[in-house]
């Protein structure tokens, strides 16, 4: 069962094949169409498709046609299988050309057999699986800056320079959220979740960091996802430095949500509660109702009840009980003189 589409990239000046391309093979991938070599393969570049489909016949009589080889001299595009679609009268002049640089020849078929074969080649031949996360893992710890991997919000792994930098004492069951100093982590994992599923492959963005001795830095981070088949696995580079960008932006699409997240986290690390809220929350610990509440500070129910409302909203969580433990964990309120 198909779960996740995938990207293809064709290549083509005509029209009516794009169009009987794209019906053909929708329910199945994402299609991008350039009408040049030179557009396609900067598309490419920003796409990471898993199919490249060329049609012979648009640029066969064009020079550029050599330029065919530099989709696989990339090392960001070795992984996508390079596909040409070309008559069957052009073969033996296609394949002399081209066959050490091509993965598949596909001859003079309908444009719907065209498309029953790239999905049968896709699904049933080709994995494109775990090839990042092997290569990435064989210099992880070599790498002098801060970098873990990530399942979503969870940590699966972390290389020396981050333990180094950050307190992981207990390195089991680790989040990423563990080191957001924020109020808006719900809003973390939602951001996380949305990129995970999304179609995007990288985002970068600022933030504020909680390190060792709760000392906070702001960083530049930067996301990028191991493998577009298991999007929720991605790995995130830590720049404390903030001197100089550690992501090519040539290379895959961007998510402006994750990267707006993380900078409403830089803007809200003053956050505090007013003195009022302050108040609520100490007589809420001291087991006082809402009526209680009321007689002690003057104010009427329904002020205290839009304090409340208020305080849940201010730290994202879902009750009062849950607004309380966040006060405490962040030291928002001196809990020693309640």
């Amino acid at each position: 069962m198909i779960t996740e589409k995938k990207q293809l990239l064709l290549i083509t000046n005509k029209q009516s094949m794009v169009d009987c391309v794209q019906e053909g093979v929708s329910m199945q991938f994402e299609v991008a169409h350039a009408n040049s070599l030179h557009t396609g393969f900067n598309m490419a570049l920003n796409l990471l498709p898993d199919v490249i489909l060329l049609d012979y016949s648009s640029f066969r009589s064009g020079r550029n046609f050599k330029n065919i080889a530099n989709f696989k001299s990339n090392h960001f595009l070795t992984k996508a299988w390079l596909v040409v679609y070309a008559e069957e009268r052009y073969r033996a002049e296609a394949e002399s050309r081209f066959r050490k640089v091509v993965d598949e020849f596909l001859y003079s078929p309908t444009i719907e057999a065209l498309c029953g074969k790239i999905i049968k080649l896709v699904y049933s031949n080709r994995s494109l699986s775990n090839f990042w996360k092997d290569a990435f893992m064989g210099m992880f710890n070599i790498i002098s800056q801060p970098v873990v991997l990530l399942d979503q919000n969870e940590i699966v792994a972390m290389n020396d320079a981050f333990k180094q930098s950050f307190d992981v004492r207990d390195k089991k069951g680790l989040k990423l959220t563990d080191f957001v100093k924020c109020e808006n982590i719900q809003k973390v994992k939602d951001s996380l979740r949305n990129f995970a599923r999304g179609k995007h492959i990288k985002a970068s963005t600022k933030t504020a960091l909680l390190l060792r001795n709760d000392k906070v830095r702001n960083a530049r981070i930067n996301f990028s996802k191991l493998n577009r088949n298991f999007g929720h696995q991605f790995v995130m580079f830590i720049d404390l430095m903030e001197e100089n960008d550690v992501i090519n932006d040539r290379i895959g699409t961007a998510s402006e949500e994750v990267e707006d997240c993380f900078k409403q986290n830089s803007q809200l690390t003053d956050f505090k509660f007013t003195n009022r809220e302050k108040e609520i929350i100490e007589l809420l610990i001291k087991g006082y109702k809402t009526k209680d509440i009321s007689e002690a500070l003057f104010i009427s129910p329904k002020t205290i009840e839009k304090h409340r409302s208020n305080i849940i909203k201010r730290t994202n969580s879902d009750t009062i009980l849950e607004s309380i433990i966040y006060a405490i964990n962040h030291k928002l309120i001196d809990y020693q003189k309640v």
